[in-house]
């Protein structure tokens, strides 16, 4: 028996971009709805570089009762984007970094605050969410997790 040479070629996957990857953890379906919803996809698939604080389907599931359902309707499109852009600051702001800020300027324009006092927390004068995972790497920037939705 001759052996024949294995030719590997190893295919190095391109990190995704930050729908893509929050899409792919399957914890961000209601996130990923809304982003739609809210016609944002495009722009959070571009060339960035975006921090996201990214709420979970358990985040969105903490709000009152029919909350998602009504912001997801296409006459709310304009309040559910300004709600989704509070999540969003322009530039990769790492944890490293995220610490030793006291407030962000949004993709939305309006300024949400930082709290390092017990644990990572980011918000408006309407609460503070705390921050759960951090530095989730994507092509166009960085994710880190948050338990609840930031309201304006």
């Amino acid at each position: 028996m001759v052996s024949q040479p294995v030719h590997q070629v190893v295919l190095k996957q391109a990190p995704k971009d930050i729908v893509n990857t929050a899409v792919g953890d399957g914890t961000f379906k209601t996130l990923a709805a809304a982003l739609g919803a809210a016609d944002i996809v495009a722009t959070l698939k571009g060339a960035g570089p975006f921090t996201v604080f990214a709420p979970t389907d358990e985040a969105f599931a903490k709000l009152p009762a029919g909350t998602v359902e009504t912001l997801l309707k296409p006459e709310n499109k304009d309040k559910l984007k300004e709600i989704l852009l509070l999540h969003v600051v322009p530039g990769s702001v790492y944890a490293a970094d995220v610490v030793k800020l006291t407030e962000a300027k949004t993709a939305g324009g309006k300024t949400i605050g930082i709290s390092t006092d017990g644990g990572v927390k980011v918000g408006t004068a309407t609460g503070k969410v705390n921050v759960t995972k951090t530095d989730i790497k994507a092509s166009n920037g960085v994710i880190h997790v948050i338990d609840a939705v930031i309201l304006p």
